[in-house]
């Protein structure tokens, strides 16, 4: 994986903030501590994605990051990061527990909760950061394995680390048919590494069926955009039927048409207002997430915020004197 970021062609005085802006762009937000000095702080980064799994292999100067409450409580959409220790040694720390990693070994931390990763030395580490609901596991797995080192003494773990560190590095498992191909085993493998270090088959049994409703949404949310998303294409994707979706969803209080639709419109709504709103007529920004008849898009818009689409992008939007 090539480096997207290197801090040598950074000024020192603007070195922290380019790298807090990557790492909260592409994997998650975290308070950053940086140990040297602004002109000693060396940092490159190489960003890659295998389906909704996202990468960042990280060569860094000591320093400390920090999922703060605030953050956690934030966070719409849970995931939970594996992190390879490739060289050097750190300290994760999450839900009253805290290990020290050396090269070799692993950990997972999850984003729903405040944790502490401490880089003493210069590292060479890996970020794999899945969907929580992916893994499909309970609650209480995870809260029970964060901040637990994985290492050789774990056979599986000791498959996964060889696995994962390859797969953070090949470009070509990045893209097109071979991404596709590992998307579900690197979830199963996972999934296989911490539910073995838990000594618990019958909690592996359990999640799906717990994690669905957080499977559903997230799959909506990655499929806003698509004109055909319809409940028989969401149960279809899941292995269920279109009445327990709605059942599904009616537990949580969702209903999935005003559900999607109200998330389609706030897609609109920040499109418009954003630099890029008059590069598109209204139309075509509302066809895009999945409007595909323009009346009927600017009457729910208007329905939804009091106003608009038109007047809401104007507002954003000042039009050149003439």
């Amino acid at each position: 994986m090539s480096p997207v970021l290197d801090t040598a062609f950074i000024p020192p005085r603007d070195r922290e903030e380019v790298v807090r802006n990557a790492v909260w762009k592409s994997m998650v937000a975290v308070d950053i501590d940086h140990r040297p000095a602004a002109e000693d702080i060396s940092v490159r980064i190489g960003l890659g994605s295998v389906g909704p799994i996202r990468i960042c292999s990280a060569w860094a100067t000591a320093v400390t990051l920090r999922r703060t409450e605030r953050l956690a409580r934030e966070d719409e959409e849970p995931a939970v990061t594996l992190g390879v220790q490739m060289t050097g040694s750190s300290m994760v720390v999450q839900n009253g527990r805290e290990c020290l990693l050396r090269a070799g070994e692993f950990a997972v931390y999850e984003s729903v909760a405040p944790y502490t990763h401490v880089f003493e030395e210069e590292v060479d580490y890996r970020f794999i950061r899945f969907p929580r609901a992916a893994l499909a596991l309970p609650d209480r797995l995870l809260r029970d394995i964060t901040a637990v080192r994985l290492g050789p003494d774990n056979p599986v773990a000791r498959l996964a680390f060889t696995y994962f560190s390859q797969l953070a590095v090949s470009d070509e498992l990045h893209q097109g048919v071979h991404a596709d191909a590992v998307v579900g085993p690197s979830v199963e493998l996972l999934r296989a590494v911490l539910t073995s270090q838990h000594g618990s088959a019958d909690l592996a049994k359990e999640p799906l069926e717990a994690t669905l409703t957080l499977r559903i949404t997230q799959y909506v949310r990655r499929h806003l955009a698509d004109p055909d998303l319809s409940a028989a294409r969401i149960a279809a994707a899941h292995g269920i039927s279109v009445r327990h979706l709605y059942a599904v969803l009616s537990r949580s209080g969702i209903s999935l048409g005003a559900w999607i639709r109200a998330r389609r419109l706030a897609e609109c709504r920040r499109v418009l207002a954003g630099p890029n709103g008059r590069l598109r007529t209204i139309a075509a920004i509302g066809r895009s997430w999945g409007f595909v008849d323009a009346t009927h898009f600017s009457k729910v818009f208007k329905q939804a915020y009091g106003i608009s689409p038109r007047t809401w992008r104007d507002q954003h939007h000042a039009r050149p004197s003439t």
